[in-house]
Formats: C-alpha cells, sequence, structure tokens
C-alpha cells in the first residue's frame, strides 16, 4: 500500500468529508475520490459507505485507521531519527585501540562527552595488528594506532605525539643524579620490566639497545602499563613506557624519568578510518573535533602528517 494512499484515506476518515480532506491535503475532491478508490482496489475491499448523506467508514475502512495511522507514525518516526542521527542526538561511536594509545585519545573524548551527550562510546581493547583488520570489517567505526596502516582503503590521520620515558623508582640510585641525564650504556646492569605484548616501539628498543651493545635485561614481563607502573614503584625494576601513560605519576613524584640522549623515540598517534566510505555521524563528528583542534594549533609552515 502507498503511504501517500493512506495519509489521504486518514485525512478522509478525520474529516467526515472528501471535500473537507481535499481542502486540508490541498488537493481537488476528484484526486481525493480516485486515490481511496486505488486504495480500495490494493486492499480488495470497500473502506467508505457511498450513497449515504454523512461519510462513513465500513468495517474494514475502520480497522484500515489503525494500521494506516501506525504506518505513517513509523515513517515520521524513521524521518526525525535520521534527523538525530544527522544532528548527533542518536547513535553511537565505537572505537579499538590498545593499552597505551587509549591515553592520547581520552582528551579528545572527552570534548566529545561535552559537545555530543546522547551518543554512547565503546572502546575496545584490540591489539594494534588487529585494528586494520577490525576497522574495514566494520566492526570497529575508528581505530587508535602508532602506525599507519599499509592497507589501501584505510585512512590515517595523526592527532597526537608522544615520546617513550625510561622511569625508574623515587628511590634509584640514578634518580638523585644532577639533571638525570644516563648514557645508554650505564643501563646494562638494570632490570627492566617489559610489557609482554608485541609492538613496533618494542622491536626499536631492543635494537636501539643491540646498537649500542648494551644487554637489556628483560627479566619481567607483564601484561598491563598499569602492572608495570606499580612494580617498578615497588622497586623491581626499571621501566621504558609511553611517557603520557605515567605523566600522573611523574607530576606526583611516585616515579621518576631519566634522559637518555641515546633514546628519542617519538611515537606519533593516529586515527584510522575506512576511506571511500560513508562514516556514521558519530565517528564522522569525532574526525572534524580532532582536525579542527589540529588546524587550531599548527603553526604557518609545520607538516601535517595526517590524512587529507
Amino acid at each position: 500500500m502507498d503511504l501517500a494512499a493512506l495519509e489521504t484515506f486518514l485525512a478522509v476518515a478525520r474529516a467526515g468529508s472528501f471535500s473537507r480532506a481535499a481542502e486540508t491535503l490541498h488537493r481537488t475532491q476528484p484526486a481525493v475520490s480516485i486515490a481511496i478508490r486505488k486504495l480500495e482496489e490494493d486492499v480488495g475491499q470497500a473502506l467508505v459507505v457511498r450513497g449515504s448523506r454523512e461519510l462513513k467508514l465500513t468495517e474494514a475502512g475502520r480497522l484500515l485507521v489503525d494500521s494506516a495511522e501506525r504506518m505513517v507514525n513509523l515513517r515520521e518516526q524513521a524521518r526525525r531519527s535520521i534527523t538525530d542521527l544527522a544532528e548527533l542526538r542518536q547513535g553511537q561511536l565505537s572505537l579499538g585501540a590498545n593499552e597505551s594509545s587509549i591515553h592520547a585519545i581520552l582528551p579528545a573524548l572527552g570534548r566529545y562527552r561535552r559537545l555530543y551527550p546522547d551518543i554512547p562510546i565503546a572502546v575496545h581493547r584490540t591489539f594494534s595488528r588487529d585494528l586494520p583488520r577490525e576497522v574495514l570489517n566494520y566492526r570497529l567505526d575508528l581505530g587508535v594506532a602508532s602506525f599507519i596502516p599499509q592497507e589501501a582503503k584505510l585512512g590515517a590521520m595523526e592527532f597526537s605525539q608522544d615520546d617513550l620515558a625510561l622511569v625508574v623508582y623515587r628511590r634509584h640510585r640514578l634518580a638523585r643524579r644532577g639533571g638525570r641525564r644516563v648514557e645508554i650504556s650505564e643501563l646494562g646492569g638494570e632490570t627492566f620490566i617489559a610489557h609482554i605484548v608485541e609492538s613496533p616501539f618494542r622491536q626499536q628498543v631492543i635494537q636501539l639497545f643491540a646498537r649500542h651493545r648494551t644487554p637489556l635485561r628483560r627479566m619481567v614481563e607483564l601484561p598491563t602499563i598499569d602492572s608495570i607502573k606499580r612494580f617498578v614503584q615497588m622497586e623491581m625494576g626499571v621501566a621504558i613506557v609511553p611517557r603520557m601513560c605515567v605523566r600522573l605519576e611523574l607530576d606526583r613524584g611516585a616515579l621518576v624519568a631519566l634522559n637518555v640522549p641515546q633514546m628519542r623515540l617519538v611515537r606519533r598517534l593516529y586515527l584510522l578510518y575506512r576511506l571511500q566510505d560513508d562514516l556514521p555521524h558519530a565517528a564522522r563528528a569525532l574526525i572534524e573535533l580532532l582536525r579542527e583542534k589540529d588546524d587550531a594549533s599548527r603553526e604557518p609552515g609545520r607538516r601535517h602528517h595526517g590524512a587529507k
């Protein structure tokens, strides 16, 4: 059944007259009569009693009123829902990130929540190596990674930078050194608390120590950054972690960061998204939020590493 014909039928039923319904719909009376006859042909039964002074509905007509109202209202509800999606009063945002990368996106998510409080946010803990596949397979809207993916169907927009920090406990012998400058060659005897998950930066650190012919004694491997920080504070060893993950502990003095001149490992964070795809409005809003912040903070002539 045609929704326009149902709307015409409802107008006739409510007005109790073909002529008054025509005025309401800004149509001619013959056009309204034709629409009702066509609808009767579609349902296979008469909907109005003809020949009476006042318009009356048949039993089938009275039954159709309720169904027609539900169908018309459902269409209006669908229109409102689509409008709400576009205006970010409805929808959801799904991201994937590993444990350390989530720290980089949290400030942006805080701004996002203030702008769009009706949009639920779900951040799924995902290994970096799995992020491209999860985004391409539509299991995630966006991904947060410290690398540019090789997949041609993915875009990557840089939104943050960080570095790796060598952290020690407060009573460590090197924490009391003036300037806290330490040569990498001095770290061969240290016990390192490492993250058990493989990552590009883990390999860079291993290669860095190998180039300087310094032993890297990874005596303990733990599954989370939080457990690594706690173990270092328990004076069980030292660790190399993303600086943003220990910023609070450094500010409070619970941990101390050492200056290792040979260890200048910049960590760039990227937002991954599907190219040539009609992204959900909620996902597109986060991309635009990060892009606006980057545009506002970018200095003239500074190179932009993110995707266009």
